[in-house]
């Protein structure tokens, strides 16, 4: 938020595409600016509130606004785009009006927003969860990206994608083959390094392992941080998978829902140093690219309380003895980064770490329009768009989080941000309040295809015909729905219907 505070300080525009309209996306007070701590900066240049999933018809109308008004940058589409030709006339085939009803969003905030984008020199198109928990969540990314190739805000310096990808823990564990399928590169690394082969089948991704654990398939399973159990959809199902498990282990940090919902038949917790209570330093991945030491350093609970990294160490040399992994070895960091950089692509330099100079792994900053694809040419998606205009006594229902949440794990019941003592509530603009016959602070039923909850009714901004409540507790009436490209759940659009509570 300081640097967005900053763009628009220098005279640079910040539009936000949101169903709800948050308060520090609007406004936000930045603590190390004294002007801005008191009289708060501004943020939002232009807010626009699409229907849940209603980003891709959006994303597809401005596709065809730039198109229709000649407003592209042609040159580059050709020198730098594959499926030009094949792109621009599914484009014409829309209908610019039809796309704008599914989305929720008008024909004048259209034009405001490609204007804009039209003026720019550099644009930097950042998206987080909103846009990838949908059961079209990859879709969502590559409509972001052609708006970007489409005007030529990929491969150069100040513009760009920017996904928003989560903490250190989300990035770093995919980063270093926490993954159903190793990468070849990195399954040969380890092969010359280690002379262990990696199987070349596909594993299962989180779900897929929460499907085998309801099969019972799943004899054994390890948590490591965070609440698998409330990360879910349909908590009922989630509760059944995990409880079929024979013996689930837990690292944690701290006790949560998911101890008590989410074990096994038997069910073991290790408590463990979180990050910043570490003996050692330990490199994280930001969201932002960067590789970075983590101090830790401040007191732990108790003086001989281990971290993740010294147990698996322990089980390790317990069950494998020293070969063909040199377990009591890598109980030092500086070992663990230097086998990293050794077997895992473009992280050579993490073995330097220790200096204290951050670097950016190789190859995902754009700073030239060179793709990685066989000719080096960006690939344009033509994609069909879902409506997302909720249905007669429907409302689209869409989950978030708290100020004073950290994942799935929550500290405080009252959320700051929204204005509310407790999160047992719905989210409703004020216009459907009244059309409905509602009262704000009425509890109401929220009911969707696998149950219902009783909630506090709240007025707030957010799109007509969409509601909002908090995640996780709202997974107990949201479906398994995934995209079937990512395997992530849609939390953020499902049909609901809402009714007085009796």
């Amino acid at each position: 938020m300081t640097y967005l505070a900053e763009l628009r300080r220098r005279g640079g525009r910040v539009i936000v595409i949101n169903p709800f309209k948050e308060i520090g996306l609007q406004r936000f007070s930045v603590p190390s600016h004294m002007r801005s701590l008191f009289f708060s900066s501004e943020i939002a240049s232009l807010y626009l509130q699409p229907h849940c999933g209603g980003d891709l018809a959006f994303l597809k109308a401005a596709a065809v606004f730039l198109w229709q008004e000649k407003r592209i940058n042609q040159a580059f589409m050709v020198s730098h785009c594959n499926h030009f030709e094949k792109f621009l006339k599914d484009l014409e085939s829309e209908d610019l009006q039809l796309l704008l009803e599914k989305s929720g969003i008008s024909f004048e905030d259209l034009r405001i927003f490609c204007n804009y984008l039209i003026e720019s020199q550099n644009t930097i198109y950042a998206w987080a969860m909103g846009i990838t928990h949908q059961v079209h969540g990859v879709e969502n990314v590559r409509a972001i990206a052609n708006i970007a190739l489409m005007l030529g805000m990929v491969g150069k310096p100040g513009a760009g994608l920017l996904p928003i990808r989560g903490h250190s823990n989300v990035q770093g564990v995919g980063t270093v083959g926490v993954v159903p399928k190793l990468k070849p590169k990195m399954a040969d690394a380890l092969f010359n390094k280690l002379n262990i082969r990696v199987p070349e089948t596909l594993g299962k991704d989180t779900f897929a392992c929460m499907q085998a654990a309801h099969n019972d398939e799943m004899d054994f399973a390890v948590l490591v941080g965070g609440n698998l159990y409330g990360a879910n959809p349909n908590l009922k199902w989630s509760r059944e998978a995990l409880g079929r498990i024979n013996f689930t282990a837990f690292l944690s940090t701290t006790l949560n829902l998911g101890h008590v919902f989410g074990h096994g038949k038997n069910s073991l917790i290790l408590p463990v140093r979180a990050r910043d209570e570490e003996k050692q330093t330990t490199s994280q991945e930001s969201m932002f690219n960067f590789v970075r030491l983590s101090a830790g350093g401040q007191k732990a609970p108790a003086d001989d309380l281990l971290s993740e990294s010294e147990i698996f160490v322990n089980i390790g040399k317990e069950m494998f003895g020293e070969s063909p992994i040199p377990w009591s070895k890598l109980r030092d960091h500086h070992e663990t980064r230097k086998f990293i950089a050794q077997t895992v692509p473009q992280l050579d330099a993490i073995e330097q770490l220790d200096s204290g100079k951050e670097f950016t792994i190789r190859g995902r900053i754009k700073h030239t329009p060179n793709f990685n694809t066989e000719n080096k040419k960006a690939n344009l998606a033509i994609l069909s768009v879902p409506d997302a205009r909720p249905k007669n006594g429907e409302f689209n229902l869409m989950t978030f989080r708290s100020e004073g949440q950290f994942n799935t794990i929550v500290y405080e019941d009252e959320d700051l941000y929204r204005g509310v003592e407790h999160r047992n509530v719905v989210f409703m603009n004020e216009k459907d309040i009244t059309s409905n016959g509602f009262h704000k602070s009425d509890w109401v039923n929220v009911e969707s295809e696998i149950g219902e909850m009783a909630v506090e009714l709240i007025e707030a901004p957010i799109r007509q015909g969409n509601v909002a409540m908090y995640y996780p507790e709202a997974n107990a009436i949201i479906p398994a729905m995934l995209d079937p490209q990512s395997k992530t759940p849609a939390f953020k659009r499902t049909a609901v219907r809402i009714s007085k509570a009796v």
